[in-house]
C-alpha cells in the first residue's frame, strides 16, 4: 500500500490543520482539542511546513514550568520536519516514524506543498487492511476458491 491509498481512507475530508509560527501554544491547543488530533502543522504560508507541534512537544515545555500557553508556536515546534511522498510505501514510512520516535507526517508533493497528514494510527491500519486482504487471497488459493 502507498501513502496515497492511506489518504484515501481517512474518514472525512483531507483537511490540514496548520497554526502560523507566531500563533499562541494556546491556539495550537484549542485545535489539537476540537479536532481530536495529536499535531499541528505549523506553517506561515499554509502550504508548505515549516514545523510540527505535538502534544508532546507541549507537555515536554510544560514540565519545564512558566506560561508555556502565551508563548510562540514556533518557539515549541520541531522544526525539522519529516515528510513523505503519495508514492512512497506504507511500509517504509511506519518504518521511519517507529525508528524517529514521531506519531505524524506531513505528505508532500515534489515542490513541497502539502497534500495531507497521516498519523502513525493511519499507517498502522492501513497496513493491518493490507494483511487481511493478503491472507483472504492465500486462504482462497488454499481452499480452491
Amino acid at each position: 500500500m502507498i501513502v496515497k491509498q492511506i489518504l484515501a481512507m481517512k474518514s472525512g475530508p483531507s483537511q490540514i490543520v496548520t497554526v502560523k509560527p507566531d500563533d499562541p501554544v494556546s491556539r495550537a491547543v484549542e485545535l489539537l482539542a476540537s479536532k481530536r488530533i495529536g499535531a499541528v502543522v505549523v506553517s506561515a504560508n499554509g502550504d508548505t511546513p515549516d514545523g510540527i507541534l505535538s502534544e508532546r512537544d507541549i507537555v515536554r515545555e510544560m514540565a519545564q514550568g512558566g506560561d508555556v500557553m502565551a508563548r510562540k508556536v514556533g518557539e515549541l515546534m520541531t522544526r525539522k520536519v519529516n515528510t513523505c511522498l503519495c508514492g512512497d510505501d506504507a511500509f517504509t514510512v511506519l518504518e521511519r516514524m517507529t525508528q524517529g520516535r514521531f506519531r505524524h507526517m506531513p505528505v508532500v508533493d515534489d515542490d513541497g506543498k502539502m497534500l495531507g497528514v497521516i498519523s502513525i494510527g493511519d499507517t498502522v491500519f492501513a497496513r493491518l487492511k493490507e494483511l487481511a486482504l493478503e491472507k483472504e487471497a492465500l486462504t482462497g488459493m488454499i481452499m480452491g476458491v
